[in-house]
């Protein structure tokens, strides 16, 4: 990142910070029990690149309860904020290890992007951090460089009541590939001291994965941080489902159109003691803010479910104690 980009970004979240003044102590306001938690999905990434510090740090200005970790594992055993498995779709690496791409993934359609896959695990973590990880949103991002999992704490942990929302990426994956993914994580949070009630009220932390025995393990290695199983499938919020589920998460996440084809669903999950947080609400062609703003309130509201992702954490329908 060039100097005069630095000083163009800082400007920016100094001006963010300056015009949600008046937002922030409202959300502060509007937070306490039971009250709707927003989740920054990758970040505010509606403005920033995803899993940046800039997307990270406007996030927290935006008033977000909550910052997601997508998490990946470098050759050399580091957890980065990544969403991907492969690296190609948020930065420059093509350009950068033209001929680094994965043999076995070629040609596949594994991940997104392109034909070539440039596994993250097939390089260490210096060598992604040459890589430019803003371009590809936009020029006036070029040069933000990778986040690792240790300095997404110290960011978050800047901010006291902000939590972290870190989601398993892949378990499976790695495992394939000799990497327990758990274990670096779960031996992380146990460094950091995550896990310790005094950190949990001061920078909660709450776990998320598509894979179920990852969130089983979590039960057991990790019982006193909260756990919430994400899903795609309306199989998994039936009646007889949920109650298997609460036996290891505390939370439930479906995909927002199973909770709109089965929105019974959210009371089901409720008699169990389970959250139910849903995902992702955006803007986008189809999609104004005020079109965002609604869709968010009809979820929290009128469906009741507890939280939900999104990218434009600014525009969360925060509702004002009484």
């Amino acid at each position: 990142m060039t100097p005069m980009h630095a000083h163009a970004v800082l400007r920016t979240v100094i001006a963010c910070s300056i015009l949600a003044g008046a937002q922030m102590m409202a959300v502060a306001q509007g937070r306490g029990a039971g009250a709707k938690e927003n989740i920054a999905h990758r970040g505010a990434s509606a403005y920033a690149p995803e899993h940046t510090l800039t997307a990270y740090r406007l996030a927290m200005v935006q008033g977000a309860d909550y910052v997601e970790q997508d998490l990946a594992v470098t050759k050399d055993g580091v957890l980065i904020c990544l969403h991907d498995d492969t690296l190609e779709r948020t930065s420059d690496v093509a350009t950068v290890f033209p001929d680094r791409f994965s043999k076995q993934l070629a040609g596949t359609g594994a991940g997104r992007g392109p034909a070539r896959r440039y596994v993250a695990n097939d390089f260490t973590l210096d060598e992604i951090r040459k890589l430019d990880m803003g371009r590809w949103f936009s020029g006036k991002f070029m040069g933000e460089r990778i986040v690792t999992w240790d300095e997404a704490i110290a960011l978050v942990r800047g901010r006291p009541g902000t939590g972290m929302y870190p989601e398993l990426k892949s378990p499976p994956f790695y495992a394939a590939r000799g990497v327990d993914m758990a274990k670096i994580f779960v031996d992380s949070v146990k460094k950091h001291g995550l896990e310790r009630p005094e950190s949990l009220k001061t920078t909660p932390l709450i776990i998320q994965s598509f894979d179920e025995a990852t969130i089983r393990r979590m039960a057991t290695e990790l019982p006193t941080v909260p756990r919430v199983f994400l899903t795609s499938e309306a199989a998994d919020v039936t009646e007889a489902r949920l109650k298997e589920v609460a036996t290891f998460a505390t939370g439930v996440a479906p995909e927002k159109r199973v909770i709109t084809s089965q929105p019974e669903m959210v009371a089901r999950a409720h008699a169990l003691k389970l959250t139910v947080t849903s995902w992702t609400f955006t803007t986008d062609e189809k999609t104004n803010q005020a079109a965002a703003r609604a869709e968010m309130a009809h979820f929290l509201n009128d469906l009741g479910i507890d939280a939900l992702f999104t990218n434009n954490p600014d525009l969360f329908p925060r509702r004002q104690q009484p």
